[in-house]
């Protein structure tokens, strides 16, 4: 009697086990097929809708554009623009103006929008749009024009050309002047010049640079000795991390007058010898 106990006993807990084992597979494969059947949302969105840069430089903005339905569908980019502003959009690094979208596919699509260097600082507002012939999804996007960076390199006569004599020094006046309106920091002066010449700056960095504000840079220019008469570009630059500018300077290199007599007393030396020459052995 004890042995049928233990028996049907046992056949009981090795019958449930398997029920329960089947049950919870089934309950977790209809929480997931829940789950993956969920349907996407057709939408336009950006990480960051609003931006602040200057003028000068660009607005970028990182979107993605999703296709909810259950259909293919073909969707043009437009964007109401102020008046001088430009816009591209970039998927997978090529430029576009339209895309077809897979149903249920997720896009991500780079916005790269630009303004006149004219803008006036405020905060312009951007709508973008993705126009389908299922409906319309529209972005709102802001750009704020925080001011420009400018740089203009010259002189302050504006002449770009100038007289050394070679195996002699040249002080040269440049004017560094901030045309944007927002202020310059750490500006460094270079200079690329002819083989063995040599320039130093004084100063030879600026430290900051207010908008519409000038500083004069004095340039010591030193031309080798032994520099063939003739015309030379000396180019100069100044560099901050936000703007740049250039100037080439002409310089004419002249031998020293007492070289042009050295000479000169050269070639009287060397003609009297010939002739001395010609006297003493022409009649021979």
């Amino acid at each position: 009697m004890l042995t049928k106990l233990l028996i049907t006993n046992t056949d009981r807990h090795f019958s449930f086990r398997p029920f329960f084992i089947a049950l919870i597979v089934l309950a977790n494969s209809l929480y997931l097929s829940g789950q993956t059947a969920k349907p996407l949302k057709s939408s336009f969105e950006a990480r960051l809708i609003n931006i602040e840069a200057p003028s000068n430089e660009p607005f970028r903005y990182t979107t993605t554009l999703t296709n909810g339905s259950a259909q293919l569908v073909n969707y043009n980019l437009n964007a109401q623009l102020p008046d001088g502003w430009q816009i591209s959009y970039r998927v997978e690094g090529s430029q576009v103006t339209s895309l077809q979208m897979q149903p249920n596919k997720v896009q991500e699509i780079s916005i790269e929008i630009s303004c006149p260097i004219t803008a006036k600082p405020d905060k312009y507002k951007i709508p973008v749009r993705a126009i389908s012939s299922q409906d319309t999804l529209q972005l709102d996007l802001e750009a704020v024009v925080k001011g420009s960076y400018a740089l203009e390199l010259t002189t302050p006569s504006g002449r770009l050309s100038d007289e050394v004599v070679s195996g002699s020094s040249k002080e040269i006046l440049l004017k560094v002047k901030n045309t944007g309106t927002l202020p310059l920091n750490t500006l460094d002066l270079s200079s690329q010049l002819p083989s063995r010449w040599e320039a130093t700056f004084n100063p030879t960095t600026i430290k900051q640079l207010e908008a519409g504000k000038s500083v004069d840079v004095k340039v010591n220019l030193k031309v080798p000795d032994k520099t063939i008469a003739g015309d030379y570009a000396a180019k100069f630059e100044i560099k901050s991390s936000n703007s740049n500018a250039d100037i080439s300077f002409r310089m004419i290199v002249k031998t020293s007058l007492l070289s042009g007599w050295i000479g000169m007393l050269v070639i009287v030396l060397a003609i009297g010898l010939v002739y001395y020459l010609i006297r003493k052995y022409g009649r021979r």
